[in-house]
């Protein structure tokens, strides 16, 4: 796959590397751990670095925090957070405070500013060079509000999320030191070895390779392995190695009941949830993420890691490399888990900035989540899979909320920074649903069959590498021969709508007159289907003159390809061989892949109008 199109990723795009080395101690009565953290930074830049950031996300829990006050000063908060940051009390609040750091053995400077440690080095680390920060810091967990803490709602006692200091990524834009606020997270790709010592009695899961299972236990040892577990003051230590991630997530609770299944391919997934709770649903879910997986290697991309944990937890569904956190006492668990996972291809291998690109991560993977979803329900119902026509190629994931969105008036561009969103409800809207769209109406413009070629070869390419919007596009283009720069500026960058409407349809003698109508302002190539009273069909193609090409049709229907559209005209006339009376309907789009504001004026039929005269 891909022999013939050209990686640029590899001579484009540097990477940072990091490698952790932390051993951290958990004293479950005051909620406190004790850690220290070797860091080895290498600066594969070609900058010199003079200062570095290290993100404290624990220190946003605490009263006054930017996260507090953006939560209730927003126009919709939050609903798990709201105003309950202000009222934590001491015993409550995360906190993550730093003893010592050094660099290379010596003490450097640093200052805490809100959820950013500021580092001024002693010496600058230069293009090439690997420097070693020691630190020793201590955290308090908070009570559980976002993503992490403690005792959330369904009694779990830790989500560890966001627990420890974590050095900012620097990347071809500079620093990413982002204060936290509750959105998207951005880092460095790295090797990380924990050591976690915790009371004897919880049950461990999250990122990484537990290296003693035959001093843990708890379901991790292999059948017939003897298990002698190393208790020390009525603790045991975990010792996990993760490769290759850029943040590590784990969670403990004396009453996780653990469970284990080995794919085909040698992937094992790992299932922990409370006992007593669900359990019949959380059975169910073990073979279906299976399913889940194998159709994502498929479509997707191949999953490069030995195992997935699912784990009940968070306030929801959250994502992390290997890992995600779930709440367990919902109805069903496949749908959540479905999409959590996905996000291991889209935020965890692939890795672009959050922060500035949500959708590249939540849209695409709401798209992939949908589309595993449709198979998994085929495949275990009676459901019957429609046929491939023209009225049911494809996904129109995301299309509703982005569709309520653009109709508000409140709509903002997908390249909004998604901390910077004036409301919560519209941030959700664009990254997950106007996300979910660009890859569904990709489909579209340049076929189904492109686009899957490109969904695969976008995952190879930029695998570890942080894509951006222009990378994703430039692999479509590549797969599909077009030209598709168009697209992203108006689709990424802008709020133009797409509006296409069927105007005119006048027969004159044999043959039918249509005019099409660019209503809005976003120019989109055009497929219009008419449906004759027989029941035969013709597609009518018309491609965007700035695509340079058109894409290959898709049913077996007849296909007229028509002269290209310039994206200036605001009129377009064609032809059909035939007379109005011999036509039931003409129909922009009937698949619907095309995010149109207004579908009502999509299409004419023959009971609308009367043949002129």
């Amino acid at each position: 796959m891909g022999q013939n199109l050209a990686d640029r990723s590899s001579n484009e795009r540097w990477q940072q590397r990091v490698n952790y080395y932390m051993e951290v101690e958990m004293d479950v009565e005051t909620n406190k751990f004790y850690g220290t953290q070797k860091l080895d930074y290498t600066n594969n830049s070609p900058d010199e670095l003079n200062q570095v950031f290290y993100h404290l996300y624990f220190n946003a829990f605490q009263p006054g925090s930017m996260m507090d006050v953006r939560s209730r000063t927003i126009a919709d908060p939050d609903r798990r957070v709201r105003d309950r940051i202000s009222k934590l009390s001491e015993d409550e609040i995360g906190y993550q405070k730093i003893t010592s750091l050094k660099q290379n053995g010596a003490d450097v400077k640093y200052e805490v500013v809100g959820t950013v440690l500021e580092v001024k080095l002693n010496q600058p680390i230069k293009p090439g060079e690997t420097v070693t920060f020691d630190m020793v810091w201590n955290g308090q967990v908070p009570l559980q509000i976002r993503r992490s803490g403690r005792d959330n709602r369904e009694g779990v006692r830790y989500s560890m999320a966001q627990w420890f200091p974590k050095l900012a990524e620097y990347d071809y834009q500079g620093w990413h030191a982002d204060e936290y606020i509750g959105r998207e997270f951005y880092g460095v790709w790295g090797d990380y070895e924990l050591k976690l010592t915790i009371d004897k009695d919880y049950v461990v899961g999250g990122t990484g390779y537990l290296q003693n299972p035959q001093e843990i236990g708890h379901g991790y040892e292999d059948e017939g392995q003897e298990v002698n577990k190393k208790v020390v003051n009525g603790k045991l230590t975990w010792h996990f190695i993760a490769p290759d991630v850029h943040d590590f997530m784990w969670a403990a609770d004396p009453d996780y009941l653990h469970n284990k299944l080995t794919m085909k391919n040698g992937i094992v997934l790992h299932f922990f949830h409370q006992k007593g709770q669900n359990e019949e649903n959380w059975e169910k879910l073990r073979p279906l993420t299976e399913m889940s997986f194998e159709y994502a290697n498929k479509y997707f991309g191949q999953y490069p890691y030995k195992q997935f944990s699912v784990i009940q937890g968070g306030d929801g569904g959250m994502e992390y490399p290997m890992s995600t956190l779930i709440t367990g006492q919902r109805g069903s668990l496949l749908g959540v888990t479905i999409h959590e996972s996905m996000h291991d291809w889209y935020h965890g291998v692939l890795g672009s900035n959050e922060a500035l690109h949500p959708w590249m991560d939540e849209g695409f993977t709401s798209y992939a989540s949908s589309r595993i979803s449709s198979h998994i329900r085929y495949e275990t119902t009676d459901a019957e899979k429609p046929e491939t026509t023209i009225e049911n190629i494809g996904s129109r994931s995301g299309q509703g909320s982005y569709l309520s969105s653009a109709k508000s008036g409140r709509e903002e561009a997908l390249s909004t920074h998604s901390d910077h969103y004036d409301y919560n409800g519209i941030y959700s809207a664009a990254a997950y649903g106007k996300g979910a769209v660009w890859m569904s109406q990709m489909g579209y413009v340049i076929g189904e069959e492109a686009r899957d070629k490109g969904l695969l070869e976008y995952f190879n390419q930029w695998k570890f590498k942080h894509p951006n919007p222009n990378d994703v596009l430039r692999v479509f283009e590549e797969v599909s021969g077009l030209e598709l720069d168009w697209y992203n500026e108006y689709f990424v960058f802008t709020t133009k709508q797409i509006d296409y409407a069927v105007g005119e349809v006048v027969g004159e003698g044999g043959k039918t007159n249509i005019t099409l109508n660019k209503v809005g302002k976003m120019p989109m190539p055009i497929d219009v289907v008419v449906t004759y009273k027989d029941g035969t069909k013709e597609v009518h193609y018309m491609a965007l003159r700035m695509m340079r090409g058109e894409k290959p049709a898709e049913t077996n229907d007849k296909r007229i390809v028509h002269e290209d559209w310039p994206w200036t005209n605001p009129t377009y006339n064609f032809s059909v061989d035939r007379p109005i009376s011999d036509i039931a309907s003409v129909v922009i789009d009937p698949s619907g892949r095309m995010a149109d504001v207004d579908k009502e004026n999509n299409k004419w039929a023959a009971e609308k109008l009367e043949e002129k005269k």
